[in-house]
């Protein structure tokens, strides 16, 4: 079904047996079980199948709240690194918290859902600017961007760093929007949308544990992609 639906416009026996690298008798057996259920369909005389109706009612009979969907990815990242967590998407040119997660500890970052921040000031925008096309960039982005404080990045700056998420990076800012505050984040590219998650955390805590931040952020990204992302799952 992946195979089918990395593929609308439809495959043949011989071509998903090779994508799943199974014999076409099993191929056979399981497109017919599948097509009995409607949940895939002949292409007609001209042969191959694509994926069904009936996927599209199960698809509507379950939970597609990408907030439901992201909960328990927050969760954990935030009691792997008892920090607070947040869900974000771009609005223009802000990056809109749709979700959080609080740390439970003494000190803590706390920010109320809804909050709207200049996205070139936050890494959970800086990871959904990446994502844009260069003229999109051009009409968002002012020159020079207004300064929020002390450490808020020259434009030509920004334009680097968002190059190097482009490349893998891990998003990050140091005070840029709030002196001593910090936050680490990167992308999601879910069938729901594009949203980044970013840990958000006093400067100091953040700077010390810089690694091990990152790498719970990027497996957390490859978690959730590989759940509910917008590209085929690859299986081992």
């Amino acid at each position: 079904m992946r195979a089918l639906g990395s593929n609308p416009q439809g495959l043949s026996l011989a071509a998903i047996a090779q994508i799943v690298d199974l014999p076409r008798s099993t191929v056979q057996r399981i497109i017919t079980a599948l097509e009995a259920e409607y949940l895939v369909e002949t292409l007609g005389p001209g042969g191959g199948f694509r994926l069904g109706p009936a996927l599209g009612q199960l698809i509507s009979q379950t939970q597609t709240d990408i907030i439901t969907l992201l909960k328990p990815y927050m969760l954990e990242l935030s009691e792997q690194l008892d920090e607070s967590v947040c869900v974000s998407t771009l609005v223009g040119d802000k990056a809109y918290v749709v979700d959080r997660v609080v740390a439970e500890r003494e000190l803590r970052v706390v920010f109320p859902i809804g909050i709207k921040a200049q996205a070139y000031a936050t890494a959970s925008g800086k990871a959904l600017l990446a994502a844009l096309p260069e003229d999109s960039l051009q009409q968002l982005l002012p020159d020079p961007l207004p300064m929020l404080t002390p450490c808020t990045p020259e434009r030509a700056v920004l334009l680097e760093q968002l190059g190097q998420i482009r490349a893998g990076t891990v998003a990050e800012e140091h005070g840029e929007l709030i002196e001593g505050l910090s936050s680490s984040a990167v992308p999601l590219d879910t069938y729901l949308g594009r949203y980044s998650i970013a840990v958000v955390a006093p400067t100091a805590r953040l700077v010390t544990r810089r690694e091990s931040f990152q790498q719970a952020l990027q497996d957390c990204k490859q978690q959730v992609e590989r759940a509910i992302g917008r590209r085929t799952a690859q299986t081992a």
